[in-house]
């Protein structure tokens, strides 16, 4: 579907297609639905990265608290999103031998303790050791530090997922 398209759908179709572009939050989306039409994919994704830029700390926090832990409860009882499905699995989140599963329960644990949402990072773009470096590295980072960069992760997240369901311009 190109742009076109996007700007095209009725409300209901626009939030049940691209609702989940950010986990879970599907009021993202329909929220910015009113700004069609959008020019091109970019400025789709813009009116979202504003969207959430505009929301106070707690809003973002509340973002960061719906996604789910990596490698966490959710993945071993299938009950993940197909996107966070596909996207823990290409990272090899789900194939964790048994130390590596441990350790990343652990860190997931002592990350959520420490800032009170869990731990997100494009695992479209890692693989499972870097997953858990940057997972105990992220671990000694400041609150404010780790929200701003829990919500980057989430916004590169939204891109790649925009991407897989919207043609840009140069795949047209």
């Amino acid at each position: 579907m190109d742009i076109a398209a996007v700007n095209a759908l009725p409300y209901e179709d626009f939030v049940d297609i691209l609702g989940n572009v950010v986990e879970k939050c599907p009021i993202i989306t329909a929220a910015v639905w009113s700004g069609r039409p959008f020019l091109s994919l970019a400025a789709l994704e813009a009116a979202i990265s504003e969207f959430i830029d505009a929301l106070p700390e707690s809003g973002k926090e509340g973002i960061l608290r719906c996604h789910p832990d990596l490698a966490g409860r959710d993945l071993q009882s299938g009950s993940l999103t197909r996107e966070s499905h596909e996207e823990q699995a290409g990272s090899g989140m789900g194939a964790l031998n048994s130390g590596e599963a441990s350790l990343m329960a652990r860190l997931n644990q002592e990350y959520k303790e420490r800032f009170g949402f869990p731990f997100v990072i494009c695992a479209r773009m890692h693989d499972k050791e870097n997953i858990l470096r940057q997972l105990f590295a992220r671990c000694q980072n400041e609150r404010a530090v780790e929200r701003a960069r829990g919500i980057e992760e989430v916004k590169k997240i939204c891109h790649l997922r925009l991407q897989s369901l919207v043609l840009t311009d140069n795949r047209l």
